[in-house]
């Protein structure tokens, strides 16, 4: 009994020793690992070739909302009467937009109408000279007033045969006469024929001198022939019988200008 009670604290012993040597050794890792931590080097990965690099997101800042608890009673008091005046004007505003686009549309429909209504007037008139002119009961009224009609449809070249048609029978004033040949000019200034424009022209003021309308169409064809004195001469003569012609007052600086640089550049 006293051997095995012996070799019984014998071996509580050992194993109360063995429990404190771990217990050391443990407390001195963990001593260890705190003195002195362990660097674990970074490794960088490796990209495939051509690869994107992600970058990592910035953090957004955003504003901070007022709460809806923040307003007072006393300041959403304040804000009604704002409110009542902008829900007031939005009404008229949108009124005020309706009646604009309406007149608008108004005015664009009038044209429009204006339009079709004269065409469809300017071709019955045709049709029926045309007629007139096919039964041969027309007179030189009837194709000055065909001509005007295909100058007005601008159909210049059909209109200028119609004009030298009036102007071959013509039996009435001679100074009626002139607003076939004012009629004509127009005609060949709008087919680039202008040195007939001018002869036309020439006459009409020749047969009617105080035809500014003709004076001022003369100076427009002397002007794109760039004979910047007689376009000049063909202004102050309508200018002499209308001073106040604002197309004769234009155009006239504005060939004292040409004729001032031209003689600057000459010198």
């Amino acid at each position: 009994l006293a051997l095995s009670a012996a070799s019984i604290t014998y071996a509580l012993d050992r194993s109360r020793h063995k429990m404190l040597c771990q217990k050391s050794q443990a407390l001195q890792r963990c001593r260890s690992s705190v003195a002195m931590p362990r660097c674990v080097p970074s490794v960088r990965p490796q990209l495939p070739l051509g690869a994107a690099v992600q970058r990592p997101s910035l953090p957004v800042r955003t504003a901070a909302l007022p709460d809806a608890g923040s307003f007072s009673v006393h300041d959403v008091a304040a804000a009604a009467p704002l409110f009542e005046i902008s829900e007031g004007l939005e009404t008229p505003i949108q009124a005020m937009y309706l009646v604009t686009l309406l007149g608008f549309l108004a005015v664009g429909a009038f044209l429009v109408v204006r339009q079709v209504l004269i065409r469809r007037e300017l071709d019955e008139s045709a049709k029926a000279l045309g007629e007139r002119i096919r039964v041969g009961e027309a007179s030189c009224e009837d194709y000055f007033e065909l001509g005007v009609i295909l100058t007005r449809k601008k159909l210049f070249t059909q209109a200028t045969k119609n004009l030298e048609k009036a102007k071959k029978l013509w039996d009435g004033d001679e100074s009626e006469l002139a607003q076939v040949h004012n009629a004509l000019g127009f005609c060949y200034f709008q087919m680039e024929r202008t040195d007939l424009a001018v002869a036309e022209y020439k006459q009409a003021v020749a047969l009617q001198p105080g035809y500014v309308t003709a004076w001022n169409n003369l100076g427009d064809a002397h002007e794109k022939l760039k004979q910047w004195r007689d376009a000049l001469t063909a202004y102050s003569e309508a200018l002499s019988y209308a001073p106040s012609n604002e197309v004769a007052l234009q155009r006239s600086e504005y060939c004292k200008q040409k004729i001032a640089r031209l003689s600057t550049t000459a010198l």
